[in-house]
């Protein structure tokens, strides 16, 4: 009898309300915590990756310099070879790493401290569009060696053998265009398919001890009306919530459909919020756990946060703040303040405007660093005000207040952010010209011109005398 009850994995994680129970649609305060993990207070957001790493900043920068505690990783950022898919002998350099019975691969592969909480999924986000669709068994991913299909075997195989602490089930979505009546059918049943053979063949009662995930699972939510996935949410209700761990949606409006009896469940939002201003909307109807492209997007813009919550204690209604500044503005160019007189993050005692201005300018990478430690600094402070805002039972007029604080979107990019990653510039047509000029061609316009024809040698020989030489600096007559 023992080994044909299912084992739920309550000892994976716990998520613990705070409070009386809430109602539905409505502000929350929680705690997520894992064993041997940085416990996690919510609402709070969930830091992006690529490659394992937030954008810009080292392990060890990340470590000594911000309050990161838990990180997003797609698992397409990994998977290079498409032969795998094909039963080739070659394996995914992920899957190759050796590990003990107790260790992540994951972790182990992108040398991450043991208490830094992992959550897996199978895209990175946000997402980009793939030409192919999805199939009954499989989703399309994008890799750095283009569009193939991910197949639902191969990722619960994935999260066997890397065993992340929390994973996100496959789900069928339509990226960047509205789905049909017909397709919308197709999503349910394939996500309904998909989380019945993970949770089936990760947790179920015919897997062994031995080969039982320990990575909690959390179940997509689509992005459908509640009529739409009634049959999917009931049996999210009764046969697979001993294994559900937790929720995954993609747009605020998924969290009036989750049924009550799953209203205790941990909601991991991923909805691509534009500002400040979308967090607070999607926390007030019950986010838990958010995550925010418009962070690093930010940075990359050089861009510094500056706002705070619930807002300044002086403010002009008729002028609203900045959600940011621009550093690339020639303003900052002799300004020697802090990007925030309140921050005490690395970046704002350490270093002043002008400073990062100049780093900027001259596309030093320690100028992406220095503002990425700062905007995840404005974050986790705002998070934590949201948290004690909630529990002082001020968040709606704090809410109201910070709307007419501050402008409603970011200024304007106007300089160039660092060179991107292939993934990041998607090709819309056949034969398209390059996205970046060249980083190595300054001899090209004296091959063009036949200077380098006319010298006496394979090296660029100068056209001036030792006079000319010496009055530009370069050599002095003797």
């Amino acid at each position: 009898m023992a080994q044909d009850t299912p084992q739920p994995p309550t000892e994976m994680l716990k998520f613990s309300l705070l409070g009386s129970p809430p109602a539905v649609l409505s502000v929350r305060l929680g705690k997520l915590a894992i064993p041997g993990r940085k416990p996690i207070s919510t609402p709070h957001y969930i830091p992006l990756t690529s490659r394992g790493a937030v954008p810009h900043l080292a392990h060890d920068v990340m470590r000594d310099n911000s309050s990161i505690g838990c990180l997003y990783i797609g698992l397409e950022d990994f998977i290079e070879k498409r032969q795998q898919f094909q039963k080739s002998k070659l394996p995914i350099p992920l899957y190759a790493v050796p590990t003990a019975p107790h260790e992540s691969a994951l972790r182990k592969f992108v040398c991450l401290s043991d208490d830094l909480l992992l959550i897996l999924g199978a895209r990175r986000e946000p997402p980009i569009a793939c030409p192919a669709s999805n199939t009954d068994s499989s989703i399309a991913i994008s890799t750095s060696l283009g569009f193939t299909q991910l197949e639902a075997t191969d990722y619960v195989g994935a999260i066997q053998r890397l065993s992340p602490d929390i994973v996100v089930g496959l789900s069928d979505l339509v990226i960047g265009q509205q789905p049909g009546v017909k397709r919308q059918v197709k999503m349910v049943d394939r996500t309904h398919a998909f989380t019945t053979h993970a949770t089936d063949n990760l947790y179920g009662p015919q897997v062994s001890e031995h080969s039982r995930s320990t990575a909690a699972y959390f179940a997509p939510v689509l992005p459908l009306e509640n009529t739409q996935q009634q049959l999917y949410l009931e049996d999210l209700e009764t046969d697979m919530r001993p294994f559900v761990s937790g929720l995954a949606l993609y747009e605020p409006a998924s969290l009036s459909v989750i049924p009550e009896t799953l209203g205790d469940l941990p909601r991991l939002l991923f909805s691509q919020p534009d500002t400040p201003h979308d967090l607070l909307r999607e926390i007030e109807i019950g986010a838990d756990l958010l995550t925010i492209p418009f962070l690093s997007t930010a940075s990359d813009a050089g861009m510094s946060f500056n706002f705070v919550f619930p807002s300044p204690s002086q403010y002009d209604t008729n002028e609203p703040l900045p959600l940011a500044d621009n550093l690339w503005s020639p303003t900052n160019a002799t300004d020697t303040n802090p990007l925030l007189p309140s921050c005490t993050c690395y970046t704002c005692t350490h270093h002043h405007r002008a400073y990062i201005q100049h780093l900027l300018s001259a596309k030093e990478m320690l100028a992406w660093t220095l503002l990425q430690i700062h905007n995840h600094a404005v974050m986790d402070a705002f998070f934590a005000s949201v948290r004690s805002s909630i529990e002082r039972g001020t968040f709606e007029s704090d809410v109201s207040i910070f709307q007419r604080t501050y402008a409603p979107e970011f200024p304007e990019v106007t300089g160039e952010g660092p060179r991107l990653r292939g993934y990041k510039l998607p090709s819309s047509a056949a034969a398209q010209p390059r996205k970046y000029p060249p980083a190595y061609g300054r001899l090209d316009d004296l091959v063009a011109n036949n200077k380098l024809a006319e010298a006496q040698s394979d090296c660029v020989t100068p056209d001036t005398g030792a006079e000319g030489l010496e009055e530009h600096g370069f050599a002095r007559k003797v």
